[in-house]
């Protein structure tokens, strides 16, 4: 049968159609992305990050849920993770997420930890870990929400083997090669110069460096200087004081800050370090957006594990926006038990009866709510953020609240325990506080 030649044209044309919609429907998203350039660049002695060509100012936090709607609420514009396969998320539901909502994403390439058991003696192990890293650096490195890369997060915690920094430079080079649009860093715990020795001679193919610092930023420009690091960076964990920077009890119990004190902190050292030091700090993602047990359930979040805000968020929010969200967390001061702080050793007999009292501000004159419990004290060992037991709510020994004040039993069995309490305002904010007591 003849089939005239315009007809033919014609069922050509439906014929690639049909491929083409066919390999539309079967492609994954990030396939079809197109990637937002990246880079850095030096101008009069400032370093500025430009995305597509624009400054970009990175307002970042570091979240551990999915909910990201509520963080660009309060004007965040950028996340970061710890892993591309170990979130809330899966990471390209993130990421479609993120842009959705137009942020960026920071992802971070799981790297092993020499404390966690892994040898970068072992050739077939690095290569091992190279392989499924660049199969991530791959398939994500397309994507519009990409921001930038984190090759490896605290590797440098308790490190003795500097060949981390060997793999870490491999992983930066091979980004370099396959995703010019990106530029990749790694997060360092704290300002280690012995890890910062190791990257200037074994990880030059970095675009710059990362610290992750708690009640010490304050010093970060001190210790700048001192070593003479020129270059650009990221703080990629800051916020409250950690608990290894506070006074502990006699018997090793650290003094948390309420979440007043915290706010204090978080405003301190955006002033005097992030803001001020802008020319090389050239963006910074707070800790925790969210909330985690960490010595204690409140410890680091900025979030209750109920999902009120507090006060730190306010913080945030202003820094952010120029101005402080409508309804604002409730201030709290540090508890008083039987008198006393908790910085005088407060040891409690068993069973007996003690007056704990704090004091509450409401900024908007909303009505509160107390909650008083007691836990045992946390005999967590671990570090670096690895995972915790959380120690149960013990019941019966709050036995009676008024306003601002609870009357407690202390527990029959002797050890260390903490006393906390909760505000809340019904709208959504929290303040908290705790104090650790001995009972004997």
């Amino acid at each position: 049968m003849h089939i005239p030649n315009h007809k033919m044209r014609g069922l050509s044309v439906l014929f690639t159609l049909c491929v083409v919609l066919a390999w539309l429907a079967l492609t994954p998203v990030a396939a079809l992305a197109q990637a937002i350039k990246v880079e850095i660049v030096e101008h009069e002695g400032k370093f500025v990050l430009l995305r597509g060509g624009q400054p970009y100012t990175v307002k970042g936090v570091g979240i551990d849920d999915a909910n990201l709607e509520r963080a660009a609420a309060h004007g965040a514009n950028s996340i970061r993770t710890w892993s591309v396969d170990d979130n809330a998320l899966p990471a390209l539901e993130l990421l479609d997420k993120a842009q959705a909502l137009g942020m960026t994403v920071s992802l971070c390439l799981e790297f092993a930890r020499e404390r966690h058991g892994f040898d970068y003696d072992d050739p077939a192990a690095v290569a091992k870990q190279f392989e499924a890293t660049r199969e991530r650096v791959l398939k994500y490195k397309d994507h519009p929400a990409l921001l930038t890369w984190i090759i490896g997060n605290e590797v440098n915690y308790d490190f003795s083997n500097p060949k981390v920094f060997d793999a870490v430079n491999q992983v930066a080079e091979m980004i370099k090669e396959v995703d010019p649009n990106h530029p990749s860093t790694t997060a360092l715990a704290g300002f280690d110069r012995e890890a910062l020795k190791a990257i200037e001679k074994r990880a030059p193919a970095l675009d710059f460096v990362s610290f992750q610092m708690y009640a010490d930023i304050v010093n970060l420009p001190k210790y700048i200087e001192e070593f003479g690091y020129t270059e650009p960076y990221f703080v990629t964990e800051w916020g409250s004081v950690g608990h290894w920077e506070v006074v502990s009890t006699k018997w090793g119990a650290p003094v948390e800050n309420t979440s007043s004190e915290k706010a204090s902190n978080f405003a301190k050292s955006y002033l005097e370090v992030l803001q001020a030091e802008s020319h090389q700090a050239i963006g910074n993602y707070v800790f925790l957006w969210g909330q985690k047990q960490e010595r204690t359930p409140t410890w680091y979040g900025m979030f209750l594990d109920s999902g009120e805000s507090t006060e730190p968020v306010d913080i945030m929010h202003y820094i952010w926006n120029g101005q402080w969200p409508k309804n604002r967390a409730p201030r709290i001061s540090p508890i008083m038990l039987d008198k006393k702080t908790p910085f005088t050793n407060v040891f409690l007999f068993s069973g007996e009866t003690y007056q704990a009292l704090v004091k509450v501000i409401e900024p908007d004159q909303d009505e509160v709510n107390l909650k008083w419990e007691v836990r045992p004290e946390s005999t967590a060992t671990e570090v670096g953020g690895d995972k915790e037991y959380i120690p149960p709510v013990l019941d019966g020994l709050i036995l009676k609240t008024k306003d601002s004040s609870a009357t407690i039993r202390a527990p029959e069995s002797p050890g260390a325990y903490r006393l906390f309490v909760y505000v809340y305002d019904g709208n959504g904010n929290a303040a908290h506080a705790n104090f650790p007591f001995f009972v004997k």
